[in-house]
């Protein structure tokens, strides 16, 4: 069967009609700040003290947007006669945000968590050159970033924490047994 001259004109005109009746929503974004998911990704944060200048995320970096540069620095030996040792230094931890395509495979790939996500989404700037965020705006992001959520009290406790827990409990048992022998071979010496 054809369908009926018009009827498409009338079921746009039903569509119209039902948005008209509902009320709007509007967004007032500068002045309210809209509420971000707990886990919402805005831009990468740097927590400086654990970055080891590893260069894994870096190397891992599929858009190779992170820049990275450092030099070795020795330490002095921590013992008298100790050896010294040498640590790299981080000069410069730069991201371009105009590469990046948030990912996350730095943030999952950081052995030290020295990177986290920052729900922060205000850093548009009118040049493109200006998108290459130094370590010092990545460091003013990383108070930005929440705390983790909570662990579940009715959770498992982990393998890795029991084992070790294990393994403790083990040794103190061995060092107590080590002191009760030694009481013993001193008391039966007197």
């Amino acid at each position: 069967m054809p369908p009926i001259p018009g009827s498409g004109l009338a079921k746009g005109l039903a569509v119209t009609l039902r948005t008209m009746t509902k009320k709007t929503v509007t967004a007032q974004y500068p002045d309210v700040q809209p509420e971000l998911p707990p886990r919402s990704r805005g831009v990468i944060a740097l927590f400086e003290e654990n970055c080891t200048v590893c260069m894994l995320c870096a190397r891992e970096c599929p858009d190779w947007c992170i820049y990275i540069d450092s030099h070795k620095e020795t330490v002095p030996a921590a013992v008298p006669g100790g050896r010294e040792r040498s640590r790299n230094v981080l000069d410069r931890f730069a991201i371009d945000f105009s590469l990046c395509m948030y990912c996350g495979i730095c943030i999952e790939v950081c052995p030290f968590d020295a990177l986290f996500w920052s729900p922060e989404f205000e850093y548009a700037e009118t040049d493109i050159l200006e998108l290459t965020h130094e370590r010092d705006k990545l460091r003013d992001w990383m108070w930005t970033v929440p705390e983790p959520p909570a662990l579940d009290p009715a959770a498992e406790e982990p393998k890795e924490v029991a084992a070790a827990g294990k393994a403790a409990e083990k040794l103190r048992t061995q060092r107590e047994q080590e002191a009760a022998e030694r009481e013993a071979a001193q008391e039966g010496q007197e």
